[in-house]
């Protein structure tokens, strides 16, 4: 942020000597009031994002039920986040404080590279969230990825996101100014292009634009899908209720991607600007202009514990049983973290599959209204009689074999469990 250094030159003389601590004063200065302002602020972001992401990590983790493909990802930008809040944001925000470097040439170096990596890989395990619930709801029948493809593909996301920060750890160095230490990137000029400016509008379009809009077409599909259209015949209750808890996660990433690119936006609009009018920061208003852009983006690392905890049933759950012991805390049912029993999930399959063959009889025979009734009726009353005697031995209404209604069974229920649905 420094747009004052030209020269690390010794001087050579006092006039020079003089000069040269005018041309290097610090400007950036801030009187002790806001400096506690600006420290109130960026503090409770680091509390808020540590705080809120460890539980995250640690709901998804501790329950099994809760280990889908879609929180996978949510564990890696749960600790991407938590890891940029944790390591930069207390350190920038002293950086920017008074433009002086405090913490050697090795944690320059990381304090310019790390952030990157961080952002790249949040937004990036946002967009996998995105085609993953873009493949769930368009290509239901399409296999889905297992755990251990999942792991590849977040390591994948890690290795890229480092190759895309390297060179901001390569070339960053500190050097020392009158009076104070500078930590800055020392890009290489070369005839033919501009590396630094090059380097921005890469990293702006592959960690900011480029997501988002493959997200918005995404989630745009997606919405279209579950909001726009219905499947003609079928309106029984179990069916409604997996299609509300599909957007109701539908909505809850949605929100998540909106505030990412809220928060993301005045900061790639800043730096941009910086490449191409650097004359505009040599004021000294800029610094609270930073301040400013910088807390809006790093804010964006505690808003998603919120969001969870807002509009997820068993995220819900499970901070409140992470801070039962607070007393501003309401008590909560902990047995709404996991999913329900086998035998009830069974049983609310077999209720489910009875109303997909009563709309499937129905479209074919167009019985009267009342015959239509009596049908259903007696295959709910058919399907619960059987489930209560012994859910293996339950029989189809063709009379196939309980083995094929198992299998049905077993797959039908890893299909709610897989799309993390909040009831």
């Amino acid at each position: 942020m420094d747009t004052l250094i030209t020269s690390t030159d010794s001087p050579s003389d006092n006039s020079s000597s003089q000069n040269e601590t005018e041309l290097y004063w610090n400007q950036f200065v801030q009187p002790v009031w806001r400096i506690v302002l600006w420290a109130v602020a960026y503090s409770t972001i680091v509390i808020v994002s540590v705080v809120g992401n460890i539980t995250v990590i640690w709901i998804i983790l501790a329950h099994k039920r809760m280990r889908t493909v879609t929180n996978y990802f949510l564990v890696n930008l749960a600790f991407a986040e938590a890891s940029m809040s944790a390591f930069n944001t207390v350190i920038n925000f002293v950086y920017a404080i008074h433009n002086e470097w405090y913490f050697g040439v090795h944690y320059c170096r990381f304090h310019n590279f790390f952030p990157i990596a961080a952002v790249f890989a949040s937004i990036c395990s946002m967009t996998a969230i995105a085609l993953d619930r873009y493949m769930a709801i368009i290509h239901p029948l399409k296999q889905r990825m297992s755990s251990l493809q999942t792991k590849v593909v977040i390591g994948v996301i890690w290795v890229l996101a480092l190759l895309l920060a390297f060179p901001q750890y390569y070339y960053s160095t500190t050097d020392q100014l009158p009076g104070r230490v500078v930590c800055f990137i020392d890009w290489p000029e070369y005839s033919l292009m501009d590396f630094k400016k090059l380097y921005f509008v890469c990293v702006a379009v592959l960690v900011y634009f480029l997501p988002l809009l493959v997200m918005g077409c995404a989630y745009l599909v997606v919405g279209l899908t579950l909001w726009a259209s219905e499947i003609p015949g079928d309106s029984s209750d179990r069916y409604q209720e997996q299609l509300n808890a599909k957007r109701k996660v539908v909505k809850m990433m949605i929100v998540v991607v909106c505030t990412f690119a809220v928060c993301w936006l005045p900061y790639h609009v800043y730096f941009l600007i910086h490449q191409f009018c650097p004359h505009l920061f040599e004021h000294p208003f800029i610094q609270q202009v930073y301040l400013s852009v910088m807390w809006l983006a790093m804010s964006s690392t505690m808003y998603n514990p919120i969001i969870y905890c807002c509009l997820n049933d068993r995220f819900r759950a499970g901070f409140k049983q992470a801070f039962h012991c607070c007393p501003c805390v309401p008590e909560g049912s902990y047995n709404g973290l996991e999913l329900k029993s086998t035998r009830y999930l069974q049983t609310q399959t077999s209720l489910y599959r009875a109303s997909r063959m009563e709309t499937s009889v129905s479209c074919v025979m167009q019985p009267s209204e009342d015959v239509h009734k009596v049908m259903f009726e007696s295959i709910r009353g058919s399907e619960k009689k059987a489930a209560a005697h012994s859910p293996s031995r339950e029989f189809t209404s063709n009379g196939s074999s309980s083995r094929s209604i198992s299998k049905t069974l077993s797959e039908t229920s890893s299909f709610y469990s897989s799309n993390n649905l909040p009831e």
